[in-house]
């Protein structure tokens, strides 16, 4: 049987591109020993990575093609999966168990065939160690000597590799917290950079700079700033109209002398509204009518010769024609006001005394003859005399007081009467 051959390359190879279940073959360009020293891992776009089992179904590849020496060589690995996405990456490689399986004999016939199977496992092992050397972190060539131990485990949680500035040695750097907040302000820390040196604005920070205490100032009174700003469009009315602020000192003094000027007129035809209302020097009507002052207060003499004021019209005892004041109309009750009529206050009262003449003879509905009684002397603040009635609720019987006790008005609704004061009483009710 012939051995195989392990050639100085990489046992591993990558794919990129889609693939068919069971059917799309992915060429394996390396010599193993084993079925079991294959593997395969898949990345999706996002950087994930899935590792296949060999078997069939879901999840899994299969092996087909190979050729059988003192290993395998040649061949195809195919997946269980359909990976239609042409960005996916199929990582093929060779991950040899470290052991020996071949143990030579002291003495007698030698097995070259397993003598040769070994050494090609050892080489192949060492192109494996060799493959993961090579894409570790690592110090060049040319290098100094490095201690490259990472910090401890507690060191570096959470933190960043970073290099010592003097030594190089490896160091817990930022946090990735922090990291990633600045990563987050990169844009904008990218346009302050541009402000600075003049890309977008010549030396803007720095004009700033020189008026930091201008800008101090703004902020002490930012409130008052956001105030003019919340009242922005006052203001630009005010703006618009000026002219007519300006001009308010003079009209407010011609409004002033048209308010109060009392001893002469304003604009050399009309007295102010002061002198109309309470008169003043030289104060006349064309039409021999008096001051609004004369109107509302005169009570002794009419104003104009035919009227009295309004005043004395309310409370005055002077009279046009034959009619009182409105004071007498609302509270004279000694008699008439006109010779003809009572005042309002005189009929309420009558009105008042008929119904109070009423409430003392027949009290209402109460349910006991105490109630009743009770009602009269109390609330309505009367005596209890013969002849008075009440409604009883309790019997639904009239209950007339004789003088010293109460008695039904009648027997029944079919009976006779007690007397024929009550029965007359009962109808008249």
């Amino acid at each position: 049987m012939a051995t195989i051959q392990i050639a100085d390359d990489d046992a591993r190879v990558q794919y990129s591109q889609a693939v068919v279940a069971n059917t799309t073959q992915l060429t394996i360009d390396f010599p193993f020993f084993d079925l079991d020293d294959l593997n395969v891992i898949v990345t999706d776009a996002a950087g994930t990575d899935t590792t296949l089992s060999r078997g069939t179904g879901t999840g899994t590849f299969a092996v087909v093609g190979v050729s059988v020496d003192d290993g395998f060589s040649g061949g195809y690995i195919t997946l269980g999966d359909d990976y239609a996405s042409a960005t996916d990456t199929f990582t093929i490689f060779r991950d040899i168990a470290v052991e020996r399986t071949t143990d030579f004999p002291t003495s007698g016939p030698f097995n070259i065939s397993s003598l040769n199977t070994e050494l090609d496992k050892i080489i192949a092992i060492e192109q494996e160690l060799e493959t993961k050397i090579t894409r570790t972190l690592q110090l060049a060539d040319s290098d100094t000597t490095v201690d490259l131990k990472l910090p401890n485990l507690d060191t570096r949680k959470g933190t960043t590799l970073a290099f010592n500035a003097t030594t190089g040695e490896p160091e817990a750097g930022p946090t990735v917290a922090g990291v990633t907040t600045v990563g987050a302000l990169a844009a904008d820390i990218a346009t302050l950079a541009d402000i600075e040196d003049g890309t977008v604005a010549t030396d803007a920070i720095s004009d700033t700079a020189a008026i930091a205490s201008d800008v101090t100032a703004v902020a002490a009174i930012a409130s008052d700033v956001t105030a003019v700003n919340a009242n922005s469009s006052n203001i630009n009315a005010a703006v618009a109209n000026a002219a007519n602020i300006n001009a308010a000192p003079a009209n407010a003094q011609l409004a002033a002398d048209w308010a109060v000027k009392v001893d002469g007129i304003v604009d050399s035809t009309d007295y102010s509204s002061k002198a109309w209302s309470i008169g003043g020097t030289g104060v006349t009507s064309t039409a021999g009518a008096g001051p609004a002052k004369d109107w509302a207060t005169e009570t002794t003499t009419t104003v104009d010769g035919s009227e009295y004021s309004s005043k004395e019209y309310a409370v005055g005892t002077q009279t046009r024609g034959t009619t009182g004041s409105a004071k007498d109309w609302a509270t004279y009750t000694g008699g008439t006001v006109d010779g003809s009529e009572y005042s309002a206050k005189y009929w309420a009262q009558q009105a008042a005394n008929e119904t109070q003449s009423q409430r003392d003879v027949y009290y209402g509905a109460f349910a006991s003859d105490a109630a009743a009684q009770t009602y009269q002397t109390v609330t309505n603040g009367g005596t209890v005399d013969a002849g008075d009635q009440y409604f009883n609720t309790s019997s639904n019987i009239i209950r007339v007081y004789d003088g010293s006790a109460w008695n039904d008005a009648v027997v029944s609704t079919t009976g006779f009467a007690t007397n024929g004061f009550a029965i007359a009483m009962a109808i008249a009710l």
